[in-house]
């Protein structure tokens, strides 16, 4: 959510609680042009930019994980993947989600990654809308962390490399190897 969404939102619903990273607030991609502005308008559901008519997995994901992703995909040029935003979970806008995701053939993938641990994060909610298969036409599914009683590592290298594993697994890659770590991808491999 921008910071224009969030002052949008504040006026026309309150209250608003947000908890971000300060990253985010520095990173360049993480802006909204004046005509996006001056258009005043939240968008709840954001539906991967890309045109790509050979999509073979769909990734649903909210927040800074985003950004890796979209890195991820533009340095490796995996254009077979898209990458659509949630930008509000609650309620959950099913309908504009069902829209966005209307240009793909059933059956492809469709994955929730979140940088949280399975335990954490918006997993559970989403499931328990949509169990294994998100609106009866894509397996639905999970790549996140392990389940953990902290969201973070304690350790900024072994949290850089579960990042990392993170988006390799997201996009089907294999997991880099380090001390500790295994794939933590949910009902199965896609």
């Amino acid at each position: 959510m921008s910071f224009f969404s969030s002052i949008f939102w504040i006026a026309k619903n309150k209250p608003l609680i947000i908890f971000t990273p300060k990253s985010l607030l520095r990173h360049p991609k993480v802006v909204s042009t004046l005509a996006e502005c001056a258009r005043g308008r939240f968008q709840r559901v954001l539906p991967d930019e890309s045109k790509s008519p050979a999509i073979k997995r769909i990734l649903l994901c909210t927040g800074k994980v985003f950004y890796d992703l979209a890195a991820y995909r533009e340095e490796h040029q995996r254009n077979d993947v898209a990458i659509i935003r949630l930008e509000q979970l609650y309620p959950l806008p099913a309908v504009l989600l069902e829209q966005a995701l209307k240009a793909y053939a059933d059956h492809t993938p469709a994955l929730w990654v979140q940088e949280e641990p399975s335990n954490m994060g918006a997993w559970r909610y989403l499931h328990e809308k949509f169990g294994k298969k998100l609106f009866n036409r894509f397996p639905f599914a999970l790549t996140s962390r392990f389940e953990s009683a902290s969201p973070a590592t304690g350790s900024a290298h072994a949290h850089k490399q579960e990042q990392e594993n993170l988006v390799r697994r997201a996009f089907g890659e294999a997991e880099a190897k380090f001390h500790g770590n295994e794939s933590n991808d949910q009902k199965g491999k896609l």
